[in-house]
C-alpha cells in the first residue's frame, strides 16, 4: 500500500503504466464525466464516480488479484479502511470477471485512512480495503477516480533509488 500526495507521485518508478495512469489522474477535475476510461486497452483504466459516503455495514470489504487499485478523490472526502487477510471470513468467492474478492468486515480495520484531494491511496493485489466511508460519521458527496493497473505492469525501474 502506498499513501502519498499525488505530487510525489514519481517517487515510485515503476515504470510506464504507473505513468499513464498519473498522467490521467491530473487530467480529472470536478467536472470530468462520470464513466469507464480506457488508458491503455484493457490493461490500465479508469472509472471516474460520485457517490455519498456510508458507514461501514453499508459498504465492501474487497481485494484483488490481477489489478493494482490507484484511489484519488477528486471532490469531498472518505474514509479508507485497510486490513490484514489473517482471520477474515470471505462473504463470497473471487469473481474473476469483477477481479473482487469480497469480505465480511467483523471488526474495524487495522489502518484507518482520510483520502482528501491531492492526496492517493494504492493498494496492490491481495491487500484487502473498504473504500467509500464516511469521515467523522457524516456522510457527503465524493466525486473519486480509481485506476486500476494490470499488476504485472508495474516494474520497478533498475538503479532508482
Amino acid at each position: 500500500m502506498i499513501i502519498d500526495k499525488i505530487s510525489n507521485w514519481q517517487s515510485y518508478p515503476f515504470g510506464p503504466a504507473w505513468k499513464l495512469s498519473f498522467d490521467f489522474l491530473k487530467s480529472v477535475t470536478v467536472d470530468s464525466a462520470e464513466k469507464k476510461y480506457k488508458i491503455q486497452n484493457d490493461e490500465v483504466f479508469a472509472s471516474v464516480t460520485s457517490y455519498k459516503t456510508r458507514a461501514p455495514e453499508n459498504s465492501v470489504l474487497e481485494a484483488h488479484r490481477k489489478f493494482v487499485d490507484v484511489h484519488l478523490v477528486v471532490d469531498g472526502g472518505e474514509t479508507i479502511e485497510c486490513f490484514s487477510s489473517d482471520g477474515l471470513v470471505v462473504s463470497s468467492i473471487y469473481d474473476e470477471g469483477k477481479d473482487a474478492q469480497f469480505y465480511k468486515r467483523v471488526s474495524p480495520g487495522l489502518v484507518r485512512v482520510q483520502l482528501l484531494p491531492g492526496s492517493f491511496i494504492t493498494f496492490f493485489p491481495d491487500e484487502v480495503h473498504m473504500p467509500s466511508l464516511m469521515i467523522n460519521g457524516k456522510s457527503e458527496t465524493v466525486k473519486k477516480v480509481v485506476v486500476k493497473i494490470r499488476a504485472e505492469l508495474l516494474k520497478s525501474e533498475k538503479g532508482a533509488s
